[in-house]
């Protein structure tokens, strides 16, 4: 009877956490099966350690402003519902908070009815996490940025005619006329950025909190490579002063979209209502013209972080170890801002060994500078 029921409490739904040691194992974290109580633990711990940067050093230092892009995918709700947490109990203990969060969505949908949708959905984040200050934006606002020169994408200077048109529509031409959907991915992806960066500079805010968790970090290391924009990812992917002169910073870097996916599920009362899922991987097209990088990553590190998560992690941590180059004069790229070495701008200019020496002079010199990667998703 004994020998029975050993084997019933280690391969049956009776298994007990393996950290707790008493409460069922219903969830798990890499390899180790745990009660629904310690992986949430488990979960905000992992979050706030990362926002250790950000704790309070003093009685008299103003909280520090912080840009929460929110997406409502799981791992923003996920991470807005942790560090709202936080906040309540810094107040409830000391009656102040190290930092506070402006929240901001920034609406890539252009049809009418999916705007309305987005606002609804977002009054239902105010309700549910009413301490924060919320603002939103369309992604067609970054048309209006000053900052991004729009004749290096070889785009006349807006006639007036051109000005009286919606947004949304100057939008739709801009991104309709990339050559392929990874470049309409890719622009959609850098006006984002450059958007999100103003808003946070606008606004008085120090660093940008990002969502991204260990797969995403891990699908955007590979795709901006393959996309000839590795040089960026000591900015792209590693907490720190970004190149745009804000900090960009990732809470999640050490969690798995799946433990946030299933974290989401377990908070009280659940964010599951809050979230909009995006497609599964094995949705995507079969058509290679309708299918972009971005999806292959996607697929991909959905598929291994299902059995290998270590592969995941493997790949993020040693893609933070990266350092950007520094000493020499650079230039940054009209659309995405990043810095470019001086010689190395647009499609012939990087061959692929970083030595700026061996560049041909630059004869376009009307075209403002693009690097490699923004040249290629332009000129296909």
């Amino acid at each position: 009877m004994a020998d029975s029921s050993n084997k019933t409490a280690t391969n049956g739904a009776n298994t007990a956490c393996r950290r707790c040691k008493t409460e069922p194992a219903t969830q798990q974290i890499r390899s180790e099966k745990v009660c629904s109580k310690c992986f949430t633990q488990y979960v905000t711990t992992k979050t706030i350690k990362r926002m250790e940067t950000y704790k309070i050093r003093g009685s008299t230092v103003a909280p520090r402003k912080l840009l929460f892009p929110l997406s409502f995918g799981p791992s923003s709700a996920a991470l807005l519902h942790i560090l709202d947490h936080h906040l309540n109990g810094q107040f409830d203990r000391m009656n102040r908070a190290a930092y506070e969060l402006h929240i901001v969505h920034i609406d890539l949908y252009l049809e009418a009815a999916d705007r309305e949708d987005s606002a609804k959905l977002l009054e239902r984040y105010k309700a549910r996490f009413p301490r924060h200050v919320y603002s939103s934006f369309g992604l067609e606002d970054a048309l209006l940025l000053d900052n991004i020169d729009w004749k290096a994408l070889g785009l006349s200077t807006p006639t007036e005619q051109d000005l009286q048109k919606l947004g949304t529509e100057r939008l739709q031409a801009l991104v309709g006329s990339m050559p392929s959907a990874t470049s309409r991915k890719d622009i959609a992806t850098t006006l984002l950025t450059r958007l999100l960066v103003d808003v946070a500079k606008r606004n008085g805010c120090e660093s940008i909190l990002f969502g991204d968790s260990t797969t995403r970090l891990a699908e955007k290391t590979l795709t901006e490579t393959a996309k000839g924009r590795g040089f960026s990812l000591p900015w792209q992917v590693s907490d720190g002063m970004s190149s745009y002169g804000v900090g960009f910073n990732y809470p999640l870097r050490d969690l798995l979209k799946k433990e946030l996916v299933n974290f989401s599920s377990l908070t009280t009362p659940p964010l599951t209502d809050l979230i909009i899922y995006q497609n599964a991987s094995s949705h995507i097209s079969a058509s290679s013209k309708l299918t972009t990088i971005d999806d292959l990553m996607i697929q991909y590190f959905e598929s291994v972080e299902e059995n290998y998560p270590s592969i995941v992690a493997n790949v993020v941590r040693t893609s933070s170890k990266l350092k950007p180059l520094s000493g020499d004069a650079t230039t940054a790229c009209g659309l995405c801002g990043l810095p470019v070495l001086e010689g190395t701008d647009g499609i012939f200019g990087w061959g692929g060994d970083q030595n700026s020496d061996s560049r041909p002079a630059r004869l376009d010199s009307d075209r403002g500078v693009l690097c490699y990667g923004c040249s290629r998703s332009i000129n296909g």
